[in-house]
């Protein structure tokens, strides 16, 4: 109740909800802590960045066996996915703070981590690809 006697706060909320645009907007605020103004965007804009941003990184470890094969195309797709991985923790420094080398590492032996358990995985499985 806010301080207010059970009576007044009924009625306050009464006043609040009675619109459904204030009664979201009270809610965001005062249940969980969001201002409503400071999101912005829409789900469809989030939806495009993601399917692009999505698309943009399932290119960099595919893109050099278009252009190459055996070996030289894997270890191309490698190092081409170590620096797209430190790039995106070198990324990520600019809102945590942190050490470029630190996050960009990190986000190296996560990602290879990944991969590692993916294949890993593949292989007890069964699953193989031949080119």
């Amino acid at each position: 109740a806010k301080g207010l006697p059970e009576d007044q706060a009924q009625a306050l909320a009464a006043r609040l909800t009675a619109e459904p645009a204030n009664a979201l907007d009270t809610l965001a605020r005062e249940e969980l802590g969001v201002d409503p103004e400071e999101l912005g965007g829409s789900a469809w804009e989030a939806a495009l960045t993601s399917f692009f941003l999505f698309a943009l990184g399932a290119i960099i470890p595919v893109a050099p066996f278009l252009f190459l094969s055996g070996l030289t195309a894997v270890v191309v797709s490698v190092a081409l996915c170590g620096l797209g991985l430190f790039g995106i923790g070198a990324a990520i420094t600019l809102l945590t703070g942190r050490s470029v080398l630190r996050s960009g590492s990190r986000q190296v032996v996560i990602g290879f981590a990944a991969a590692a358990i993916t294949f890993g995985i593949g292989r007890l499985i069964g699953v193989s690809i031949s080119g």
